[in-house]
């Protein structure tokens, strides 16, 4: 029950709504239990009455009046009121899940992504959270009404008779029992179908965004089965859940169907014998109705608690995802960098494997330099660069800035001073000016468009059908590569951070793209500490350093025209790219 306890805090806020709703519930579930009585009083004391016809009548137009208003000048409102307040605290409680939810995802590191499909954390954050939200209106309320329902019933019942009384609670036991015996593998199975739905998700959130792929290679059959295979097993766990759930309502409404018999037959045997007036046997008929009705809700309210129980493991399950990168406790902020960057002895390895990575770096890079990271795929370059903004830490060594090692600053102070540009930007759905303004929320226009202008963007963002207004699709969908690299860049010119990242920034481009796009970058590089990694080597002859990195180690150091000439590894890279070298 450790869940209900933690979610209990997120409800804690809004006990005093909670109360007043079942207040307003007690209000509208007691207006109708004094139906009965209004039943058994018109059939004993009108109709069956020694009155004259005037008098059955007017008492009868009396009664009728009475509770016509009741219903409709009371009620009416009151059922608004409850309805009202029940969804507003539980939309609350799960706006405020959400939140927590969504801060929490923030905070874990680029590992677990890596690691876990996008479609199953988004089925925790909506799926999930919407399932406990039965547990406040279920839970919280409704269960509560129902109890008290209950309750006034059996008073009204033992004080009509106490033995008839006790013929309409005997089957409880049976009934508590039914429930404790069917619901505790119901849990289970809600959480084995809530996390095939989870996978089922997933799968189709990975599909959707890879349907160019599945397209271009002409795999539509193919994905077909595959999106079969796990339909299927969620069917699969759906139909096992939903039969033991069928199950457990038809033991449990026939236990509960049996006490009306039982009381039909004893009270019928009460009248006969002259100890019960026939308005009292419908009476108490009919509060046998307000008695097992909420008894039924009850029922279904298990399943429907058992289900939001299920999704309070599963989302606090998520939650408890510790972080791998964390701020120290006495960390500070990264103020007035100067760009001076030291990697001492620096050792790395993936969480979860066993070979290093980076093994023994040592680099130093004064501020405003280029330093070049090159080298055949798989040595450790983006590796390297990863652990600067602290995707990644170190697991032996240190990296310093400005003399600082970079664990004892916050994460948000760090990558605030560090701008990034990659092979593969992600861009939003949004406009294009909100893209840009990601470098910076708060810049005005003019600092926006002239961070265009120095990426090249502003003119092709003209051209475009509502300029900056332009919604460019999913990660930019509807742009060229190039154009989607230029929007990153502009991004970065506003962010004006004192550390610039290319990774790969101008590779997969055509040559007029690539062109404009390398006019942008050396202006961006400007006068900042500035790293790229880059396979085509023709980009970054002009770099400070050129570090070459193989199998996690730095081989060669030194400018182009040293490495040229020194013929070693870089030099026989140089070549096989077919360009000419440097006699």
């Amino acid at each position: 029950m450790d869940a209900i306890k933690r979610y209990m805090l997120f409800v804690k806020p809004y006990w005093k709504w909670i109360i007043l709703t079942i207040i307003v519930g007690i209000i509208k579930f007691g207006i109708p239990l004094a139906m009965p009585l209004l039943l058994k009083y018109i059939i004993d004391d009108v109709l069956l009455a020694k009155l004259s016809m005037e008098e059955k009548i007017n008492s009868l137009t009396t009664v009728i009046i009475g509770v016509f208003i009741l219903f409709t000048v009371v009620r009416a409102p009151i059922e608004y009121w409850r309805q009202y307040l029940a969804q507003w605290v539980s939309n609350r409680v799960l706006y405020d899940i959400r939140d927590k939810t969504y801060h929490h995802i923030q905070k874990l590191s680029l590992s677990y992504f890596h690691n876990h499909k996008a479609g199953e954390i988004i089925s925790r954050v909506i799926n999930d959270v919407e399932q406990t939200k039965s547990f406040v209106e279920t839970g919280l309320m409704n269960v509560w009404l129902d109890t008290i329902t209950i309750l006034i019933a059996l008073a009204f019942m033992f004080t009509m008779d106490w033995k008839l009384t006790l013929v309409s609670i005997c089957m409880f036991p049976f009934y508590g029992f039914a429930v404790k015996f069917f619901y505790s593998r119901l849990r289970s199975l809600t959480r084995q179908r809530s996390q095939a739905l989870a996978n089922l998700q997933a799968h189709l959130h990975e599909r959707v965004q890879g349907i160019p792929v599945i397209k271009g290679f002409a795999l539509e059959e193919y994905e077909q089965e595959k999106f079969n295979d796990k339909n299927q097993s969620f069917l699969n766990k759906a139909v096992e859940h939903t039969s033991w759930n069928a199950k457990t309502h038809s033991v449990v409404n026939t236990v509960t169907d049996i006490a009306p018999l039982l009381v039909i037959a004893f009270a019928g045997y009460l009248v006969l014998q002259g100890n019960l007036t026939l308005g009292a046997m419908v009476a108490f008929y009919s509060y046998l109705d307000r008695l097992y009705s909420p008894l039924r809700r009850l029922v279904n309210s298990s399943t429907t608690l058992t289900q939001a129980l299920a999704s309070m493991d599963r989302l606090f399950e998520f939650i408890d995802t510790k972080y791998e990168i964390e701020d120290q406790p006495n960390a500070k902020s990264l103020k007035d960098v100067q760009g001076f960057i030291e990697f001492q002895n620096v050792y790395f390895r993936y969480k979860d494997t066993d070979d290093e990575v980076l093994k023994g770096i040592n680099l130093r890079v004064n501020p405003g330099e280029t330093v070049a990271l090159v080298g055949v795929s798989g040595g450790g370059k983006s590796s390297l660069i990863s652990l600067l903004p602290r995707f990644y830490d170190v697991t032996n060594g240190k990296i310093l800035i400005d003399g600082q090692d970079i664990r004892d600053v916050t994460q948000k102070s760090l990558r605030s001073r560090i701008g990034l540009v990659l092979q593969d930007n992600i861009l939003f759905s949004d406009s294009v000016r909100m893209n840009i303004l990601m470098g910076n929320p708060d810049a005005t226009d003019e600092e926006m468009i002239a961070a265009a202008q120095a990426a090249n963007a502003h003119d092709f963002i003209m051209d475009l059908p509502n300029g900056y207004d332009t919604e460019i699709g999913e990660r930019g969908v509807k742009l060229s590569g190039g154009q989607k690299q230029r929007i990153a860049i502009a991004r970065v010119f506003l962010k004006d951070p004192e550390i610039l990242i290319l990774d790969e920034a101008t590779s997969a481009l055509d040559l007029e793209s690539e062109h404009l796009i390398q006019q942008s970058l050396e202006r961006l590089a400007a006068n900042r500490t500035t790293f790229i990694v880059a396979h085509r080597l023709s980009t970054i002859t002009h770099a400070d350093k050129i570090i070459l990195i193989e199998n996690g180690q730095i081989k060669e150091e030194g400018t182009h025209e040293q490495l040229m000439l020194r013929q070693g590894d870089y030099y026989r890279l140089f070549t096989v790219q077919n360009l000419e070298p440097i006699s």
